[in-house]
């Protein structure tokens, strides 16, 4: 496969408008290249991450110096739960555009990581103050979420106390907020509450981007069978004949892993042959607007900011790579 797929009705027009300025500092022809990954990363992300992730690469290579390709780089890393490399692009971003935005998903890839407690302290630094509505709603979210990763329940519940969750006016956060305090309830065994705001969070969430119904219903008792679930079928096997519950032969677990170490390797085949044929039909560059080959900062290469040396962490796409809802370790719904 000489290069990634992208159908031709990606133009790369598609990108908004922010994010095609930042991509006139590139010669048009590899400007549109990149924009066209970009589309498919922001195409693939919440159904085919693991695509949107090989996208994404094509993307850094071709244009490791624009911000807007670093952000989308560091959300197709961050679903794919590849948090460590994540935050070094997140970072990276960050230090090309001043913004705080990141801040939040920076905190939530430490929580990926292991490190609540530094979460937690990123929860603390003036950074969130430069944060909207919308932002300071997502670190509460992370901190909570730090919070129960501490083994800090009845803390958890108190972290999401807010004007915002008193609030009745619906927002694009208002669902997932009311969701994490009603789970944040049911973990101290308030249950009736917690089915209150599952409630709640269900009349709030147009979008179905939580699973309030059913935890609603799981409350109730209620239980529901997925007919095309292979798993929730009668098998055919004769009477007597039990699955055997002895694990895998080690021949078996080996040639899983072979098999595994083999896809990634593929991915990365493709994608090194993707950034080589874009190259070699883009016109050669100067050497002042020549992005970098295979520039990805590493996080222990990157430097920290102050704000992130204070707070002692090793730390949304713009545009069309831009994801909004996130649902991973402090946006989760526990």
């Amino acid at each position: 496969m000489k290069r990634l797929p992208i159908p031709e009705d990606v133009t790369g027009a598609e990108v908004d408008k922010a994010v095609r300025q930042e991509l006139m500092s590139l010669p048009k022809t590899l400007a549109d290249d990149v924009a066209r990954n970009l589309v498919m990363v922001a195409r693939l992300l919440d159904d085919e991450p693991e695509r949107a992730y090989a996208y994404s690469r094509v993307a850094l290579r071709l244009a490791s110096r624009v911000a807007a390709v670093r952000e989308a780089a560091g959300f197709a890393s961050y679903t794919t739960g590849k948090y460590a490399e994540a935050l070094a692009e997140f970072r990276a971003a960050r230090r090309m555009t001043g913004s705080a935005e990141l801040w939040p998903v920076m905190a939530d890839c430490e929580r990926g990581m292991g490190r609540p407690e530094r979460a937690l302290a990123m929860a603390g630094e003036p950074e969130v103050q430069r944060l909207d509505r919308a932002g300071q709603v997502e670190m509460r979210l992370v901190a909570a979420g730090a919070r129960r990763d501490m083994g800090q329940a009845e803390a958890a519940v108190v972290t999401l106390q807010s004007s915002e969750l008193a609030s009745t006016a619906v927002q694009p956060w208002t669902a997932r907020l009311r969701y994490a305090y009603a789970d944040a309830l049911l973990a101290v065994g308030r249950e009736d509450e917690a089915r209150e705001w599952f409630a709640k969070a269900l009349e709030a969430d147009q979008g179905g981007t939580t699973d309030a119904s059913d935890r609603l219903a799981e409350l109730d008792g209620v239980e529901f069978t997925d007919a095309l679930d292979p798993d929730a079928a009668e098998t055919d096997e004769p009477e007597g004949v039990q699955a055997s519950d002895e694990p895998a032969a080690p021949e078996a677990e080996a040639d899983a892993l072979s098999e595994e170490d083999a896809d990634e390797g593929l991915v990365e085949s493709a994608v090194d042959e993707a950034v080589e044929d874009v190259r070699a039909e883009a016109p050669p560059l100067d050497d002042a607007t020549r992005p970098e080959s295979g520039a990805v900062d590493s996080p222990e290469s990157e430097p920290v900011t102050e704000s992130e040396s204070a707070a002692d962490p090793a730390p949304e796409a713009a545009g069309a790579s831009r994801p909004e809802g996130d649902e991973k370790p402090g946006h989760d719904q526990d």
